[in-house]
């Protein structure tokens, strides 16, 4: 979706054009690969591992990046500098005062105390940077209470993958623990993080965390594959029908796109590319194609609807999978704030 990428009209000159054109992950490892290993290795050092991850897989799949590219990428990137207003402060105070707002304070805490203070990642802060297989591995045989946490922890598309690696009655089990987990005391977080730490290094932390909770469970369940979801939904409603519900009504599916608001599907499409759109809705309902077409050019929706017609069938899979990537930038983007998701523009609650 080239044609309708993007990013804000106040950098974006002549020479910037053909950057803007990029979504910010490409942009992000052009300019990486520009800096040379060494350099690019100290900022990867400052980003999470999914961060790390989705930038890592982007320069792996760059091809031919011509010196046009990556002049327009250096020149972007020092338009934005040019126009942020943080240069020239107090360097910690900003990054402490502009992550807070950000994050909130216990999400901002950990990530400030790693960038400002050196502090090492805790033994769960650590699975973040595992295979979700390899994770389900090392708590496997742990009790179930200990399962629950690390799942609850864990980002929701990663804890999803983890859950795929347990039969049914464990993945239920887990689900139940984590919708009725609130907060965890100072003194068991520690002692987990003490028992991954004698395979890992870091510090333990010494907050009550919160964590787990309903909405906790329908982060999960977005990321969750079609072929477990639903039978794992089932097995919830049997076991309480009010917590399924309570579940179902905090779930974000792709159907819910068409209540977007028309800036954030645009801001959105600018994040998708073509092939991903296209196999999304193949399985879309009507209201959502119709809000996508509604929200591009006459050119580019004639173009896409062709594409859909040229596509013919496909795997239910495939358009499950491009679904959920295209959730996972949605979710991505409302976290951040650039979108909200939930009718007319009002964020779910």
């Amino acid at each position: 979706m080239t044609e309708q990428a993007g990013s804000p009209p106040s950098v974006v000159s002549e020479e910037t054009a053909e950057a803007a054109k990029m979504s910010g992950v490409e942009r992000s490892a052009i300019f990486l690969l520009s800096l040379g290993e060494a350099d690019a290795a100290e900022v990867l050092k400052h980003m999470g591992p999914k961060e790390v991850q989705k930038v890592g897989a982007m320069m792996a799949q760059l091809e031919d990046v011509n010196r046009s590219k990556v002049v327009s990428v250096l020149k972007y990137f020092i338009e934005i500098v040019r126009h942020e207003t943080g240069l020239g402060m107090g360097a910690d105070g900003y990054i402490r005062n502009m992550l807070t707002q950000a994050l909130g304070e216990d999400k901002a805490s950990g990530l400030i105390d790693r960038i400002l203070l050196g502090g090492n990642t805790t033994g769960l802060d650590t699975l973040k940077w595992m295979e979700p297989r390899a994770v389900a591995d090392i708590i496997r045989y742990e009790h179930p209470q200990i399962q629950a946490i690390v799942v609850a922890y864990l980002d929701a598309d990663q804890a999803a993958e983890i859950l795929g690696y347990f039969d049914a009655k464990v993945r239920l089990d887990i689900m139940l623990r984590v919708a009725n987990l609130t907060t965890v005391q100072p003194a068991a977080l520690q002692e987990l993080n003490d028992i991954l730490e004698r395979q890992f290094s870091g510090s333990g932390s010494t907050k009550t965390t919160t964590m787990g909770g309903v909405k906790r469970v329908a982060d999960i369940m977005n990321y969750v594959e079609g072929s477990i979801e639903a039978p794992l939904m089932e097995s919830i409603k049997q076991v309480d029908e009010d917590l399924c519900t309570e579940i179902e009504d905090l779930m974000f599916v792709f159907d819910n796109l068409s209540d977007v608001d028309d800036r954030g599907i645009q801001a959105l499409m600018r994040e998708v590319s073509s092939d991903v759109l296209i196999l999304a809705l193949k399985g879309a309902n009507e209201a959502v194609k119709e809000k996508i077409f509604k929200n591009m050019s006459k050119r580019a929706a004639e173009l896409l609807q062709d594409d859909l017609e040229a596509k013919g069938p496909v795997r239910l899979s495939e358009v499950e999978t491009a679904q959920k990537e295209i959730l996972s930038i949605a979710r991505r983007m409302a976290d951040s704030g650039e979108i909200a998701l939930g009718k007319g523009g009002e964020e779910m609650v």
